[in-house]
């Protein structure tokens, strides 16, 4: 989360505290917000997603957000702000979109607020991001919201960016134009990477195998920057054999791209493989061959890794892919995309709320309770949304087609076909004759038997497919391990080892890891 602001005058924090009147008159009505545009913040008029938080939580905040493990603790509304001058204001009705329901529906009693600007139509991907605009967080004491005064919020904040990123010794910012992406676009599309060299690069002629990883969903390729140095300290410490890491850059307008090619998103498998690698490998002193050319990633990025190395099995040496997301559609978190016709999205058979989420062996939130969630904090960009993206046709208002409706939870046929494509576990059957041979010891993954998203029903039946097709394919089944504390042990350090042992079969230990460069 981003969480460095600019500071703004005294008089402005001042007001931004409201204090709710407890008086009854006729000119109250239903919860309403009166967002006002410090002109502290802008000369020009501003647009973007306009997003109220609401809360009871007693600990006073400087921030409100909401937990994926308690959805319904903080509510949110959302509107679409087109061109708010500074210094003026805009009345919102915060009933029209909110989650987990309209906000006037709310008890009564004392709450926090806060008003988010979304200027770039980012949050639903990546939360707060550098350039959004914030109000204070206020306490409204005694707020009926079902019978009200409008309730004053005004933008004085500006998000800054919380890790700013720069070329250092060790960590390369590299950014790169893509013929192919850029002739879908009709535009520049840059791709960028951090390169995180080992220790030794820069006073030896040595070549490097390479890791490629990619982020989750809500990551970027900034990771080079937040956890490179805890490995780099590795690598020097000798506890882990020098490579060179690529923190790829997973993210788009629409969410997370997942590196493949797409009729929304474009052909990011291609450029991935036939533009951005050759460039980096004419950059840096890189193995040029498969077996130096290794994947890792985790949640969508597990997907991602899993993805790249089905679809292009002579280019990379191998996949060490984590709490991928779903890759046997038989389970899309729960879900059988596999059957026609399919389930309800929101409901299993008997009407019992389909869910999604679990945490400690609780079950947290529905989808139905997600998807309303994600509908408020933005029309695209989120994790159902990035879904349609990469799998579902193009619609003919040029946005991606839905694979289910949002109200009843009914699924679409047709998007359902389309997304078969998509489906690892049905590719690797369906071209196993021509895959199986290029892709011996290749393919490794790992998930715990806890994964809060339910992904392993999805591994357990690629693992069980793989195995009847003859595969070698291995698979780690952690016990009691989710999708947040899978690496909570030497699960990286592992992946990192095993990778090398590929590249540099001859090498007796980390200490002669150097020495076997080509």
């Amino acid at each position: 989360m981003k969480t460095v602001y600019r500071s703004v005058g005294l008089l402005l924090l001042i007001a931004a505290f409201v204090v709710v009147p407890t008086r009854v008159d006729a000119q109250k009505q239903k919860l309403r917000f009166t967002i006002t545009l410090s002109p502290t913040l802008s000369s020009e008029p501003v647009s973007g997603r306009l997003i109220v938080f609401m809360t009871k939580s007693s600990e006073p905040l400087q921030i409100i957000e909401p937990s994926l493990f308690d959805l319904d603790k903080v509510w949110v509304a959302a509107t679409e702000v087109h061109n708010l001058t500074p210094g003026k204001s805009i009345e919102f009705n915060p009933d029209d979109i909110a989650s987990p329901a309209p906000l006037s529906t709310a008890q009564a009693g004392d709450y926090q607020l806060m008003a988010l600007l979304d200027v770039n139509h980012s949050y639903s991907y990546s939360d707060m991001g550098e350039g959004d605009l914030r109000s204070e967080v206020i306490p409204a004491r005694g707020l009926n919201p079902s019978e009200s005064e409008p309730v004053p919020l005004t933008l004085t904040k500006r998000v800054a960016d919380e890790h700013p990123i720069s070329d250092n010794e060790t960590t390369k910012l590299i950014t790169f134009q893509s013929p192919s992406l850029t002739a879908f676009w009709g535009r520049p599309v840059i791709m960028r990477a951090g390169v995180l060299l080992p220790p030794g690069y820069a006073t030896s002629k040595l070549r490097y195998p390479v890791i490629y990883r990619v982020h989750g969903f809500g990551g970027s390729y900034r990771s080079a920057w937040t956890s490179g140095a805890a490995l780099y300290k590795k690598m020097a410490d000798k506890k882990l054999p020098e490579m060179i890491n690529v923190y790829l850059d997973g993210t788009c307008p629409m969410g997370h791209h997942e590196f493949a090619d797409s009729v929304n998103n474009g052909p990011w498998g291609k450029a991935l493989t036939r533009e951005f690698i050759p460039h980096l490998e004419r950059k840096f002193r890189m193995d040029s061959v498969s077996s130096g050319r290794f994947l890792t990633g985790h949640s969508s990025g597990g997907w991602s890794t899993l993805w790249l190395q089905v679809n292009y099995p002579d280019m990379f040496g191998g996949t060490w892919s984590t709490s991928p997301d779903p890759v046997d559609f038989r389970s899309f978190s729960s879900i059988d995309l596999t059957k026609y016709p399919a389930d309800n999205f929101y409901r299993e058979p008997g009407e019992k709320p389909r869910n999604i989420f679990r945490f400690k062996g609780k079950e947290v939130f529905s989808w139905a309770q997600y998807v309303q969630y994600a509908r408020v904090i933005g029309e695209y960009g989120g994790q159902v949304e990035s879904f349609e993206a990469v799998f579902s046709p193009r619609g003919e208002d040029g946005r991606p087609m839905r694979l289910f409706d949002r109200d009843t939870g009914v699924i679409d046929a047709e998007v359902q076909k389309a997304w078969q494509r998509y489906d690892i576990s049905h590719l690797l059957v369906t071209n196993w004759k021509t895959l199986g041979p290029k892709l011996r010891g290749k393919i490794h993954v790992v998930v715990g038997t806890v994964d809060n998203f339910h992904l392993e029903e999805a591994v357990y039946l690629l693992r069980d497919t793989l195995k009847k097709l003859g595969s070698d394919a291995t698979f780690e089944i952690v016990e009691g391990r989710d999708h947040m504390d899978l690496y909570q042990s030497d699960l990286a350090d592992r992946i990192v080892q095993a990778m090398y042992k590929v590249a540099r079969p001859a090498a007796k230990s980390v200490s002669t890891a150097r020495s076997g460069a080509n």
